[in-house]
């Protein structure tokens, strides 16, 4: 069924403020629907599915636009349309238009150079091709340049994977238990989930594959003492504390009182009484310092560049900047060094981030290691042998959408040494 002409210049208006990158797409997304009403929930798809894709293959699709005449961004908006719904479904293209989009739709992209074909802007290509070397790198780009696929979390204190699995399929949604997380199912479609009884009452909630394995790689056990140091909406804060089945003592510290406010539905779902939020104004606030040398474990969720969740937030590579990174270590390192002094001799401390730049990653651990001498690195290899999680790793947590079709992340276990052994 052919597309209202309408829908090229509505991608091209919501694309030229998107490009602007002041702020995040899927915001700028929503906003624009929210202003649109008329748009119909198939014109909605389309034009968020065509945006993305352009965010994905931006360089790209900037260079093939580059060819044609009058506005360029136009001439971007129809390519991302055509890439997802076909030529032929394309309403309201002139002459010029439709001639310049089937010469520019036969070309072979396998055959363009790879420095436009991994679609990175340059900074980024370099540093990663430095790191990486050209095929992993890729490799890298090309799954990052894929949709994530939907992956749930089962709550265990509510329900069990197999039962929810069975459950999800009457639906139908039909979903596959996740590779490494014991907890997870991946959906092998993109259903609405919201009106379904089993999320509605805390059974499942959404989270990356790779996200779980963060959680599980905590340990945290039953009347614990824990902390997600930067807890934000709460994902992994929930996922801990199933873990603990619901006993010990769970809190969930951020800076963000708006990122706190998204826990609470989340929280109240999931029958958890453990966890206990808590507003600080900064790393160092004193609502932590009564913690000191009280804590089992401590996850440090760093903020840091997001660069591997490209796969759900394309503009990410293109909103961040090099000098940006710069000032996250800074952060990262301040918050890793305020966090170890919450944890008891004998507990754990995770640092980790969603990140898959060295500097974000082993350089902050090594730091760590060189300044606090009352820790030592637990090797990932051992750690995952703990948890009964079969995942081939050295000394760091590094998950990957090419090697472990999860989002990329990074993490290292350290262990506080008893006074006997300082």
């Amino acid at each position: 069924m052919r597309l209202p002409p309408a829908i090229i210049g509505h991608t091209e208006e919501v694309l030229r403020e998107i490009l602007r990158f002041t702020a995040p797409a899927d915001s700028t997304l929503s906003r624009y629907f929210r202003e649109h009403t008329r748009l119909g929930s198939r014109e909605r798809g389309v034009i968020a599915e065509g945006i993305y894709g352009l965010l994905r293959n931006k360089s790209v699709y900037t260079s093939f636009s580059e060819s044609g005449s009058g506005s360029l961004i136009r001439r971007m908006a129809i390519l991302a349309l055509a890439d997802g719904v076909g030529v032929d479904s394309l309403g309201g293209l002139t002459e010029l238009e439709t001639e310049w989009l089937t010469r520019v739709m036969e070309i072979d992209r396998n055959l363009l150079p790879v420095e436009l074909r991994t679609n990175l802007p340059v900074w980024l290509f370099e540093k990663l091709k430095s790191q990486f070397g050209e095929d992993e790198l890729v490799a890298f780009a090309e799954a990052m340049n894929c949709p994530a696929p939907l992956d749930l979390r089962v709550n265990t204190i509510k329900a069990e994977r197999d039962a929810v699995r069975a459950e999800l399929a009457l639906a139908p949604i039909l979903a596959e238990p996740t590779a490494y997380s014991p907890t997870g199912l991946r959906v092998l479609k993109k259903p609405s989930l919201q009106n379904l009884p089993l999320f509605q009452n805390g059974a499942i909630e959404v989270q990356d594959e790779g996200s779980q394995i963060l959680a599980q790689i905590v340990g945290a056990k039953r009347g614990e003492m824990v902390a997600d140091f930067c807890a934000g909406a709460g994902g992994k804060t929930l996922a801990l504390g199933a873990a603990m089945r619901n006993t010990g003592r769970l809190y969930a510290f951020d800076i963000s009182e708006k990122r706190l406010a998204k826990l609470k539905p989340r929280l109240a779902r999931s029958g958890l009484s453990n966890v206990h939020p808590v507003l600080i104004a900064h790393e160092r606030d004193a609502k932590i310092k009564r913690l000191a040398g009280k804590l089992d474990r401590v996850l440090v969720d760093a903020p840091c560049s997001g660069l591997g969740t490209l796969r759900r937030n394309p503009d990410v590579k293109w909103r961040q900047q090099v000098g940006a990174i710069a000032e996250l270590n800074v952060k990262q390192a301040a918050i890793l060094d305020s966090a170890a002094r919450l944890v008891k001799p004998g507990g754990r401390l995770v640092y980790a981030t969603c990140s898959i730049l060295d500097e974000e990653n082993e350089a902050i651990a090594a730091q760590f290691l060189a300044a606090h001498a009352d820790y030592v690195l637990v090797p990932m290899k051992e750690v995952l042998i703990e948890q009964k999680i079969e995942l081939e790793m050295t000394d760091y947590l590094k998950l990957s959408p090419q090697r472990h079709q999860t989002d990329g992340f990074f993490a290292a276990v350290f262990e506080r040494k008893k006074p006997t052994e300082v």
